[in-house]
């Protein structure tokens, strides 16, 4: 069973070169559909196994992290394979559209 991780800056560069698509939850304990978004995440994390890496960036500790991704609004989420972006959504996403996009992205 996967877990969502809690992406640092010092970390980014190791998850972010991994071979399996990594989706990127930018997010702050503050907001609400961001919390919101948590426990969709856990069911995305579960049902992806280890075919992905669901990972969480909080933009109030990493704030370098999220201009490097252009974060404007959260929550935004980021999914990533090879380094590179493959898909951007701004907004609370359901769980079937985070799966899709996984699955776009190759698991």
């Amino acid at each position: 069973m996967s877990q969502v991780i809690h992406l640092t800056s010092a970390a980014f560069e190791k998850v972010a070169a991994q071979d399996a698509p990594v989706l990127i939850d930018f997010w702050a304990p503050w907001c609400g559909p961001c919390r919101m978004q948590g426990p969709i995440l856990d069911e995305v994390a579960e049902g992806a196994g280890a075919k992905a890496i669901v990972a969480k960036v909080n933009v109030d500790d990493e704030p370098s992290l999220a201009a490097q991704f252009g974060v404007q609004s959260i929550p935004t989420i980021v999914i990533l394979k090879g380094g590179q972006i493959q898909k951007r959504m701004v907004g609370l996403q359901p769980v079937h559209t985070l799966q899709v996009a996984l699955q776009q992205a190759g698991i």
